[in-house]
């Protein structure tokens, strides 16, 4: 089976500093029931083709969260790939894309989730609620508060 799910969600600012906050501030913003590998874990996101976005714990628990195929900067888009265990809902792949425009006073970040594999209805629901609740209120908040 193959699902998409996207999302846009216009964000009160500039869009470079939405992207900055995305790429490079990406663990201030990660929201606490989204941290897989415990409290007080650290989510980094090295952005350049080969990096990876990952959540580390100090008691040495860590997770993948994805692989980065293609980042352009310059064109504030991102497609990262990623994996998801049966235990949560898979087995299946995904490509992520984030592109972040500007729209009037301020941006527009994009997200679009394709799946491919074993998706359940319930992953699906999972996905729609989970993009929209970390970028709204985690990606947001965080940059809507900070300028």
């Amino acid at each position: 089976m193959v699902v998409r799910v996207k999302k846009r969600l216009e964000i009160n600012t500039d869009g470079d500093l939405v992207w900055k906050a995305l790429v490079h501030e990406t663990d201030a913003w990660w929201l606490a029931e989204f941290r897989m590998v415990g409290e007080g874990s650290k989510v980094a996101f090295d952005a350049r083709a080969g990096g990876h976005l990952i959540e580390e714990h100090e008691n040495g628990g860590s997770l993948l969260w994805y692989v980065v195929q293609w980042i352009s900067p310059a064109e504030r888009r991102v497609y990262l790939h990623g994996h998801v265990a049966p235990d949560w809902g898979g087995p299946s792949s995904n490509i992520l894309k984030l592109s972040v425009e500007e729209r009037g006073d301020g941006a527009v970040l994009e997200v679009s989730d394709a799946h491919c594999g074993f998706i359940s209805d319930e992953t699906i629901a999972s996905l729609e609620a989970g993009w929209k609740q970390l970028f709204r209120d985690g990606l947001k908040s965080f940059v809507e508060s900070s300028s």
